[in-house]
């Protein structure tokens, strides 16, 4: 695999959203772009949609008491949400103004895989969902649903809302998952899947048939595929504070990767790079409360300016506790430099 030298060059913009007085996000799950480059933050505070336009003007906010577990967020080319609620265990669609189409799922109702927090990891595959994590969506309309923290499993839908077909089973081989995060498709139909805690991207052709594997990468936890077919990638790294809580450390039922393998770098960061693995760019460094480096990003779009937006969960990773007020509210933007 290889590691090229670096091409793109971004700065990070400080203070880029305009939130109304007395808003805040709590912690941001995930971030998409529309066509109009309008940004929705899909958040864990009081208003789990907020949308800006591409300067950080305020705009819009909706989905207020809809959300069990804000998780993962894509838009597709029809500019409709596909919102995914791990707590829920569903993946829901809606119009940009925060009108529901569609629910995948049934609403507090997870699949049978063994797995049960706090006691036990999955202990076999099962079907949609349980505690369902990312969705990515082709331009015919059918989708990939990447299924997630009590689930081994990517699922491929129907754009009807019909369940084709499955693949996945705990473990550490090929094709298999422990934590399957954050997925992605490319324009030749490949499917990029975050196994979280194998730490690696896994490569497959559309049917689900494994071809290869990324393991350069410190725990992913989202991807987005641009246009140029350029992959964004979002590392949760090693430093996470959610690794060893002040109680002890993580339960079974998570499977937290706690030290990084070796040669691998432990810091939460940012890789852009191509299909074939070489690196054009990597942002983040060691100390995660100065901008531009990360505690835990979480959630990643890229606008059709190449500019990165990058949400990040600094509750659940204990950040907040340890860290308050030194580290900003969960958001950065990354303006992406002329060159």
């Amino acid at each position: 695999m290889a590691l090229g030298t670096h091409k793109i060059e971004y700065e990070v913009i400080a203070g880029w959203e305009q939130m109304p007085e007395g808003w805040c996000f709590i912690e941001v799950a995930g971030v998409a772009c529309d066509s109009q480059d309008r940004v929705y933050v899909f958040n864990r505070g009081a208003h789990p949609i907020i949308v800006f336009d591409k300067e950080g003007r305020f705009l819009n906010a909706w989905g207020e008491g809809q959300f069990k577990g804000p998780h993962g967020i894509f838009i597709d080319h029809n500019d409709h949400l596909w919102l995914a609620d791990d707590k829920d265990h569903t993946v829901h669609q809606y119009t940009t103004d925060g009108k529901k189409l569609m629910t995948l799922g049934e609403s507090g109702v997870a699949a049978d895989t063994g797995y049960k927090i706090g006691v036990s990891p999955v202990q076999y595959a099962g079907g949609p969902f349980n505690r369902v994590t990312n969705v990515s969506v082709m331009p015919n309309g059918d989708m990939y649903i990447a299924d997630g923290y009590g689930n081994c499993r990517v699922h491929k839908y129907s754009k009807e809302g019909k369940l084709l077909f499955s693949w996945g089973e705990p473990g550490r081989g090929p094709g298999q998952f422990l934590l399957p995060h954050g997925i992605g498709v490319d324009s030749a139909g490949l499917v990029y899947v975050c196994d979280r805690e194998n730490s690696r991207v896994q490569i497959f052709k559309p049917d689900g048939e494994y071809l290869r594997e990324w393991t350069f990468l410190n725990r992913p936890y989202d991807i987005f595929i641009d246009h140029q077919d350029m992959v964004h990638i979002a590392e949760g790294g090693f430093h996470n504070y959610m690794m060893k809580r002040s109680e002890g450390p993580m339960p079974a039922h998570d499977q937290s990767m706690i030290y990084p393998p070796c040669g691998h770098s432990p810091i939460a960061r940012v890789t852009v790079c191509d299909p074939e693995g070489t690196i054009a760019a990597q942002i983040g460094g060691e100390n995660p409360v100065l901008p531009g480096n990360f505690v835990a990003p979480h959630g990643i779009w890229a606008d059709s300016h190449g500019d990165l937006y990058i949400g990040e969960v600094i509750v659940n990773s204990g950040a907040v506790r340890r860290m308050a007020p030194l580290k900003p509210p969960g958001f950065q933007k990354f303006r992406r430099r002329a060159g």
